[in-house]
């Protein structure tokens, strides 16, 4: 889990990705030839962001590998299990606890945890995202998108 400083633009949920990719993805899926990537049908990496799909298509050029995406349809965000099965043990572990600092909230997410072996890992991104970023047409015409058979408005 990642925690920003700033505002949650598009580039922060990418750089979120480029962080977890070489300290837990590669070592999980040692041979993975993808990263699919399921994400919330709106926000900063909704299915319109252009920034978001821009910021995507940079990362999967460093990462010499396609990155699909799965945006669950609009009003469905609670279908993410994971992210359902992760806020719940986090949120009883901070009870009650005055959450004034970065520092420990960080140390009480990063302890959260379930009896099945469910951990977390959190870290601080220090970094400033810009907010409000635009994408020119041609920025955008120039990335590689390919429309997933099903709902490709979304995917």
């Amino acid at each position: 889990m990642s925690g920003g400083l700033t505002h949650d633009p598009a580039e922060f949920a990418v750089e979120s990705i480029r962080r977890w990719w070489p300290r837990m993805g590669r070592r999980a899926y040692p041979e993975a030839r993808e990263v699919l990537i399921t994400a919330d049908g709106g926000g900063s990496n909704g299915s319109r962001v252009r920034l978001w799909k821009t910021a995507l298509h940079k990362l999967a050029q460093e990462l010499e590998m396609p990155l699909p995406v799965r945006h669950f349809p609009p009003g469905t965000s609670q279908w993410n299990k994971i992210e359902h099965r992760m806020f719940c043990h986090g949120t009883k572990n901070w009870r009650a606890q005055l959450l004034l600092d970065y520092v420990p909230i960080i140390k009480l997410i990063s302890h959260s945890g379930t009896s099945s072996g469910l951990s977390i890992q959190a870290e601080i991104d220090s970094a400033f995202y810009e907010t409000g970023k635009e994408v020119s047409d041609e920025a955008f015409a120039a990335i590689n998108i390919q429309r997933c058979d099903f709902h490709g408005d979304w995917n």
